[in-house]
């Protein structure tokens, strides 16, 4: 943060830039709120650096299977321990700045137990899983994962069903290091407790 801020501390027009900064930090908010206000559940949708993302095209069949597969693993290991509560699909995560609808998370129970029953935008999770797509890819890489790191998920997976691979990425203070990449053998999560799960489970059907 030191090395954004720094060149601008030091320049001249530094009066100029903060005036700029905050009008371009208002007309975003206005634009955000009206995204809240208009946004369609039936649509999957996301706010990401000032710009409404929409996500029209119908997934592919590896990427539902591989959804599917693990929630049919997960979902029931979460609920019947009660350790928390588990989303998939158009389920909002407000952030700071952007807001998201990840393909799995996951909240512990100390989180979940606040949710309300008309509630229609969430906390960010203890645990995402993005499911990697030629249109998400470079924002499942790139700003999901560095805001996901900065508002403290504890374990991002990223799921390839091209390559059959599972990425699993650890938080470390505000970024996140690769734990380990697998193609095969199974992946135990760091953060709900207990449960791993299969390659071949995940990508069962392919």
């Amino acid at each position: 943060m030191i090395d954004l801020i720094e060149p601008i501390r030091r320049s001249p027009r530094l009066p100029e830039i903060i005036k700029e900064l905050e009008a371009l930090w208002q007309a975003e908010q206005e634009k955000r709120h009206a995204f809240w206000a208009d946004h369609d559940e039936g649509i999957k949708a996301e706010f990401i650096e000032g710009e409404v993302i929409l996500y029209h095209s119908p997934i592919y069949g590896r990427h539902w299977k591989a959804s599917s597969n693990l929630i049919r693993f997960l979902l029931p290991y979460v609920l019947d321990r009660q350790l928390g509560e588990v989303a998939y699909e158009k389920v909002m995560i407000r952030c700071t700045r952007n807001d998201y609808e990840p393909d799995i998370c996951f909240w512990k129970k100390d989180k979940s137990q606040l949710f309300e029953a008309k509630q229609s935008a969430f906390p960010p999770p203890d645990f995402i899983i993005e499911i990697l797509s030629d249109s998400t890819e470079e924002r499942d890489r790139g700003v999901k994962m560095t805001d996901y790191a900065l508002h403290q998920v504890q374990e991002y997976w990223l799921i390839d069903t091209d390559q059959k691979t599972v990425e699993q990425y650890l938080l470390k203070g505000e970024v996140y290091e690769l734990n380990q990449k697998l193609k095969t053998g199974s992946i135990a999560s760091q953060v709900i407790v207990g449960f791993e799960i299969k390659l071949a489970q995940i990508f069962e059907g392919f």
